[in-house]
């Protein structure tokens, strides 16, 4: 295990996101300064905490390499952005080409800032389909679209480009997290959206077993990687536990609603559907201590709590 250092100033892309927004509070709650860097214009911006530890500086992620901070001394760099992470987005190679280039150029930025670690953020998506075993930083790695080879290259060109720099470097697999500031097009959320208008939703059998982590122990692990992560370690990020997708969904409609009618098998399984999603996490325990808190009826009990007071305030 590595000896976890104090972190007092880290940099951080993706911040607007639902796993950024997280990390954000997670790193306020230990007294870490954080520089995000924010895409110019972002209708996002206007989300996040307001709070004098933080500085917002617009880079968009193809700008990093022109950038000038006023404090050049950071210890660790998390970079969680990435665009086309939906969609036929993930299947536009060029885009996904340029992805794996800005996760270079954030190598390179951290490096400039003297950071101790690069923390990145892949996907479970490297993967592929596995069946009926849990994923791990050995489970062979097929992955199925641009999106997950795009990740899967990210990560192990910028391992070799960190250490060649002297420069800690982590790669979390990320599976399926959800939580407040969530996408309305996930799962998670949008059934939580039409439950909450008492409307019924569509969905196929749910027969997949997953596996759910709440957002805030997301960012938990992530903030735990940077601090006691193996140098070249590869972390898979999820609950550790799986259920069939249809008891999440009913765990929601009986949180919001017990009598709203939910209507399985009414769509197709997309195409090249995965089945089964679950992290071993052993190695991210045995490494850094990390164990999920949350039961996925209390992140859920947590996530409408949010989205209830953000319905209020716009009415």
């Amino acid at each position: 295990m590595v000896i976890g250092y104090r972190m007092k100033k880290v940099i951080l892309t993706g911040g607007t996101g639902m796993i950024g927004h997280a990390l954000i509070e997670c790193l306020l709650c230990k007294n870490i300064e954080v520089t995000l860097l924010v895409r110019r214009n972002s209708n996002r911006i206007r989300l996040l905490p307001h709070d004098k530890r933080i500085m917002i500086v617009e880079c968009d992620l193809s700008q990093m390499t022109n950038i000038n901070l006023p404090d050049d001394k950071y210890d660790a760099f998390f970079h969680l952005g990435w665009a086309g992470t939906y969609g036929d987005a993930r299947n536009d190679m060029y885009l996904q080409n340029r992805n794996i280039l800005y996760t270079l150029d954030a190598v390179n930025l951290a490096h400039r800032l003297g950071c101790k670690v690069f923390v990145g953020a892949g996907s479970q998506a490297e993967y592929g389909r596995v069946y009926e075993e849990k994923l791990t930083p050995f489970t062979p790695v097929v992955p199925e679209n641009g999106y997950g080879i795009a990740k899967l290259c990210a990560g192990q060109m910028s391992r070799v480009m960190a250490q060649n720099y002297g420069m800690r470097h982590v790669w979390f697999r990320i599976l399926s997290v959800y939580g407040c500031y969530d996408g309305e097009q996930t799962l998670i959320m949008s059934s939580i959206i039409k439950m909450s208008a008492g409307k019924s939703p569509e969905y196929t059998l749910a027969e997949q077993r997953w596996d759910y982590l709440y957002c805030e122990d997301a960012a938990e692990a992530l903030y735990l990687g940077a601090q006691k992560g193996v140098d070249g370690a590869v972390y898979c990020l999820g609950s550790g536990q799986i259920r069939k997708l249809r008891e999440y969904i009913e765990i929601i409609r009986d949180a919001i609603n017990p009598n709203i009618e939910l209507r399985f098998g009414e769509r197709p399984y997309a195409d090249k559907q995965v089945m089964y999603l679950c992290a071993d996490i052993s190695n991210l325990y045995t490494d850094t201590g990390f164990e999920p808190k949350y039961s996925f009826y209390d992140g859920i009990q947590k996530t409408l709590e949010w989205y209830r007071g953000r319905i209020n305030e716009k009415n």
